[in-house]
């Protein structure tokens, strides 16, 4: 499906983030995943280890990003590159909501601190 309208983007939550999926293998996607991530103020996610190389960049708001325990925070128009096998977080710390966009390769799975592993379907 090369066009995807607003109201056809599929949204999901976790870890109190919003997911809103625009490109997935579900979706037609053969490589490449994409979704705008929404976090609102004093909001964040655990630490996690991804499989594949992630994107980021920030649309609203400030993020405070940190990958392999670096961290930086980002405004929009900032982006950001995570590698394969990085440990990263994100988090909101402002008062404002932010949202970000996401792109990696399909099939994307992460890590938690306690073993645990996630394949979230808005990257698969």
């Amino acid at each position: 499906m090369p066009f995807i309208t607003a109201d056809e983007a599929v949204v999901h939550e976790l870890h109190g983030v919003r997911f809103v999926s625009y490109a997935a293998s579900a979706r037609g996607s053969e490589e490449l995943c994409a979704w705008r991530g929404e976090l609102p103020p004093g909001s964040g996610g655990p630490a996690h280890t991804i499989s594949r190389e992630e994107v980021f960049l920030v649309l609203s708001g400030e993020l405070d990003l940190t990958i392999d325990g670096t961290t930086r925070r980002l405004s929009p128009g900032d982006a950001a590159v995570a590698p394969a096998g990085a440990t990263l977080a994100v988090a909101n710390s402002s008062q404002e909501p932010a949202a970000m966009w996401v792109t990696t390769s399909v099939g994307l799975s992460a890590t938690l601190p306690d073993g645990s592993r996630i394949s979230p379907p808005w990257a698969s």
